[in-house]
């Protein structure tokens, strides 16, 4: 399978819409608010939010930001696996009833009649696979049919739980977090070698490894929601010399580097302020010259089976 429609090649993350400002850069209502107009006036009309960000106030804020949008003028992706109870409280299930109502909570919070793609999130324990495959899936499906989602996805943190699931239903695309970016390249061999042939279309989170990338080796640098080890912080300045050599951006690379799989068709990235966003689309931009690659390369810091850019990205 794959998508039936168009997205831009970079959408806005909105965990941080679900936050209040203070830890992991949480935005407030007006922040939100905020960030999300200024997307929209720059090309960035993808947006991924899910009902875990905030047990549903990062749909609820998304929804009020969008309010009075033409609804041809954007794309929405959200998520299955959590429901948010009447008292604010949460529940993971992936059974039928539970996908039904998650989806009908998430339009209303919304405020749309469809959304584009909803995913099964973080659907990694063997108990909970088994049960998205045997009841969410087929809700979603007859969902799809109805014209009340477009595209089945799932979305986690890890690759082999969303191999699986490539195995084993027919899926329009995935997010993958954290796992396919300049520092690692794991997924490369397998799993998007998979996602092409079954015509998968991936979204890649996490694409500074929740900070490392755009912050550069600082002491304070975070790797995958923790310090950077001394391995990480080491490689991280192999590329950061680099980088320096060929006067590029650390941030550039970044994401310039993982657009160039023909599988990845999109990256998400959670923002807060209009300043990160013009900020990363100028990074999308930067001009890099093909002999920082090959400099990488060369130096072992990336896969020798990970194709590079070859010619700027845009958003659309």
């Amino acid at each position: 399978m794959a998508l039936s429609f168009e997205l831009p090649t970079f959408g806005l993350g909105c965990a941080p819409l679900g936050g209040n400002g203070g830890a992991f850069g949480m935005a407030t209502e007006t922040a939100a608010d905020t960030v999300v107009q200024h997307c929209l006036a720059h090309g960035v009309t993808f947006f991924d939010t899910a009902p875990a960000y905030g047990a549903g106030l990062s749909e609820i804020r998304l929804g009020r930001a969008l309010q009075g949008v033409p609804r041809s003028y954007f794309q929405i992706g959200t998520k299955i696996g959590v429901v948010v109870n009447a008292d604010g409280s949460t529940e993971r299930s992936y059974r039928r009833d539970a996908v039904k109502r998650s989806i009908d909570d998430s339009l209303q919070r919304l405020g749309v009649d469809f959304v584009e793609v909803a995913h099964i999130h973080d659907a990694d324990a063997d108990e909970n696979f088994r049960i998205a495959l045997d009841e969410a899936y087929p809700v979603l499906a007859d969902l799809k049919a109805q014209g009340v989602i477009r595209a089945i996805g799932a979305g986690m943190n890890q690759w082999q739980r969303e191999a699986d699931f490539a195995r084993n239903a027919d899926f329009d695309c995935f997010l993958l977090a954290g796992r396919y970016t300049l520092l690692e390249q794991e997924p490369i061999h397998e799993y998007l070698p998979l996602c092409l042939t079954k015509g998968i279309s991936v979204f890649l989170g996490g694409v500074f490894n929740t900070g490392i990338l755009a912050t550069g080796s600082i002491p304070t640098a975070q790797y995958q929601y923790r310090s950077a080890t001394p391995e990480i912080m080491a490689k991280t300045r192999r590329i950061e010399a680099i980088c320096a050599q060929y006067d590029v951006p650390l941030k550039a690379a970044a994401l310039q580097f993982p657009l160039a799989h023909p599988a990845v068709r999109s990256l998400v990235v959670g923002m807060i302020a209009a300043a990160e966003v013009d900020q990363n689309l100028a990074a999308l931009h930067a001009p890099i010259p093909v002999a920082f690659w090959a400099a990488l390369r060369e130096d072992g810091l990336i896969d020798a089976m990970a194709p590079t850019p070859i010619q700027d990205h845009g958003c659309g």
